[in-house]
């Protein structure tokens, strides 16, 4: 199972709601609540470390305004190796600077959002 798919299986079993794919040039995710109604949009990020030591929390910063162009209730997912953190993309304060999303992809300088711990950051352990 690839780190992404646990992480959204991870993140709809906290309300038994449930998920499509979205096209690689779309944000990753549509989330529908028990009703099977859009309820949201999400980006899962993928970190290699754990919760306790994943923050700062990056994010290009293109991924997340694709994400909130979407307008309804956008969630960005981090999907560490031993659960996920997670938060609505509106009550995340953070810090824009040139970097990249490295280990993960080939390390190309990029506008990135970086978020430290914060009120509006959640997190569920597998």
């Amino acid at each position: 199972m690839s780190k992404k798919k646990k992480a959204i299986d991870c993140f709809v079993a906290v309300f038994n709601g449930s998920y499509q794919k979205l096209d690689d040039n779309d944000v990753d995710y549509k989330i529908f609540n028990t009703d099977k109604k859009l309820i949201a949009y999400a980006e899962v990020r993928e970190r290699v470390r754990t919760i306790y030591n994943a923050y700062p929390l990056p994010i290009p910063a293109k991924r997340m305004v694709k994400l909130c162009d979407k307008r309804l209730n956008p969630v960005v997912i981090w999907a560490c190796e031993d659960g996920i953190i997670y938060a609505k993309a509106n009550q995340l304060t953070g810090t824009v600077m040139w970097g990249c999303d490295a280990p993960l992809t080939e390390c190309v300088d990029d506008l990135m959002l970086y978020f430290d711990k914060q009120k509006g950051t959640k997190y569920v352990r597998y």
